[in-house]
Order: C-alpha cells, then structure tokens, then sequence
C-alpha cells in the first residue's frame, strides 16, 4: 500500500475515459467553445466599425456638397441613407436607432466656403455607445476639407480664396460627455440578467430529477404548462429583485440618467426576463444533471456577451454575426434599455427591439412543453 500501483492508476484512469465519453455534452462542449471563441473573437469583432447608418439632410445642393457626401460615402465609415427632407425626420430616426449619423449641409454652405466665409456642416451623432462613433466621429473634418479641396481644384477654382476649409460642428445626442459607463452600466442590466435568470432557471428541474423528488411532482394531479408556469414565476420575480439592486446603484453610484419611464422600462424587463427564464426551463428539460444545465447556460451566455454590441459595436461586426446576434435576446434588450434610459424612448419606439424577443419566448415555451416529460426515463 506505500507504493504506488499503475495497474490501479490505470483502472481509475480507464473508468474517467469512459466516464468522460458517457457525458457527450460536456466533450462536445469542450471542444466547441474554444472554436467558438477563436471565431468569434478572430472575424466578428471589430472595435473600428464601418458602413454605419448616416442620414443626410442638404440643405445646399451645390457641387460642394455633393463632393462632401461623397467623400463620407468613399471612406468607409458611412452607409449613406435615403436623403432627408425634415430635421424632425433626422431626430426621429436617430432616437429609434436606425441612424447611427445625421449630417446637416445648411443653406449657403459653397457660397460661405468659397468667399472665406464661416462655413460650417453639423454632425449629430448617438453617443450612447460612444466607442461605435468614436473613429467616425475622429475622422469627419479631415473627410470634408478633403472632399472640399478636391471639389475646389476644378471648375470651382477659380472661386476659392486661399484654403477655404469647413468646421465640422459635432453634436454628440444623449451622452453628450461621452461617459462609457452610461454606455456600460445599461448594458450590465441585460447580461447580468441573462446570466442568473438562465442559470438558476435551468437547475430548477435537473435539481428535481437529482435529488429524487420528481417522481412526487410527476404524481400531482399538474398539466405541463402549469408545471413551467409555477417554476418559471418565482424566478421573475428574483429577476426583479436583482433590477432593482442594479438600478439603485446606477442612479446613486453611476449617476447613469433614467430619461424615459420606469413603466415602459418595466414591461420591457418583463418581457425580457420571461424569455430568459423559460429558456433556462428548456435547458433544464435537455440536461439530466445540474452540470449539464450549467454548461448549457455558459454555451449561450458566451456569444450572447460578444454578439449583442454589449462589449464591441453591434455595427462593427460581419452581417452573419449580425444575423446570429440578432437571433438573441440580449441584442434586443440592450437596444431598449439604453434607448429608455437614455433617450427617454417610449413603448412606441423600442417596440421594435421588443417583438423579436417575444418572439424567442413564444418558439422557446414551446420547445420546453414538447420537450417536458411525464414519466422519468
């Protein structure tokens, strides 16, 4: 017994091996994540985003001006929209979200620019993710005066006086500041939520099976749904434990404004906290152990951080890691949640980031009542 003994070494080592290929979701998931990671971290993120959606309200119809939208259109950084007619078409497009930029070209821009005149363009940015139009934002004047000497080395030539060049005036919308944790701390809400709803969702019912009890829940007189119902509720509840928690500390310690109301805010927590916790329910209906669920937890949460714009611009990535990120909830969820807290948006504005997710919960209970089981295997 004081040496040791490779033939037992070896039979302890033999039953792990076939321990490890009897538990094939915890291989496959071994294997998949690091391959998840390198992929996602390799060719979906980017932290300089390009083609960014840029609305164009002219003003001046001149050739300047055309050289100018021309320009932002050839550096890469704007996906030039529709031309505005009405600046509260411009503000209404910026505050939904559908416009990341909106360039003001005013009357007499080319007769102010080629008489030395002040000549001025306006760029009116959304600053609630400050570094997803940090290098656009950089990299405007130089565009335009660019844009400006080409169009002037022409026909117009003649009319220039000295080096006229353009001040980019540059309107930074809901975080004027440019304060990451007004950024981060929303952002926060939705991953912390997505992390603990999920997980203590998905122990629920694996709990029940480990530790013997649900053959008594099995033997009550309970319909499927009932059963999730009665699981899920208590966990929303937690869910809302946990939002007030993280609300208090960012009014108090983050000093992160709250321009909308907390009503709008709350149904879009409801929603957003019921997808997530039914998910979890559905995790708990695949898995047979708590680990399994817990592994099936973290397999989701990981591309949902990376994929949803919470820690690299949304904008910045490929369109199918949009299309995959689109797919989540937390995607959604951030979009509202910065749009309420930040740009005061009501029910009618975040709408469309709130549909996609009752969409996820209305596919994803259903997957959990077809997935429940009445007898244990």
């Amino acid at each position: 017994m004081g040496f040791l003994s490779l033939s037992r070494i070896k039979a302890v080592l033999l039953k792990e091996v076939i321990q490890m290929r009897r538990d094939r979701l915890t291989f496959a998931m071994i294997l998949a994540i690091p391959i998840i990671q390198l992929v996602l971290f390799g060719y979906a993120i980017n932290t300089d985003p390009k083609k960014l959606p840029t609305g164009i309200l002219v003003l001046d119809g001149g050739p300047v001006a055309r050289a100018v939208v021309a320009g932002m259109e050839s550096s890469g950084y704007f996906a030039i929209a529709p031309l505005l007619s009405r600046e509260q078409e411009a503000r209404l497009a910026l505050e939904e979200g559908t416009l990341s930029f909106v360039v003001t070209i005013p009357p007499g821009f080319e007769r102010d620019l080629v008489r030395g005149k002040d000549a001025q363009i306006v760029l009116e940015a959304d600053a609630t993710d400050p570094a997803a139009s940090a290098n656009a934002v950089a990299a405007m004047p130089e565009i335009v005066n660019r844009a400006i000497a080409h169009a002037l080395s022409g026909p117009l030539g003649a009319r220039k006086t000295n080096n006229p060049k353009a001040e980019v005036v540059i309107h930074r919308l809901y975080n004027p500041e440019g304060i990451t944790q007004y950024n981060i701390v929303p952002g926060l809400l939705g991953t912390i939520l997505t992390m603990t709803t999920i997980l203590m969702t998905a122990l629920a019912l694996t709990r029940e099976i480990e530790r013997g009890t649900m053959e008594n829940l099995l033997a009550m007189p309970v319909k499927p749904v009932e059963i999730m119902i009665g699981k899920i509720v208590p966990y929303i509840g937690l869910g809302f434990l946990q939002v007030g928690i993280i609300i208090a500390a960012a009014l108090l310690l983050f000093h992160v404004p709250m321009q909308g109301s907390y009503v709008t805010l709350a149904v879009a927590l409801l929603i957003f906290i019921g997808a997530n916790v039914t998910l979890g329910y559905t995790f708990s209906t695949l898995a047979r152990t708590q680990l399994q669920a817990m592994q099936m937890t973290f397999f989701f949460f990981l591309p949902s951080i990376l994929l949803s714009g919470f820690m690299f611009p949304f904008r910045g990535m490929p369109d199918w890691a949009q299309f995959i990120g689109n797919a989540l909830p937390l995607t959604h969820f951030l979009r509202a949640v910065r749009g309420i807290m930040l740009k005061g948006s009501g029910l009618t504005y975040i709408w469309p980031n709130l549909w996609p997710i009752l969409v996820f919960f209305a596919v994803i209970s259903t997957i959990a009542l077809i997935r429940f089981r009445r007898t244990l295997d």
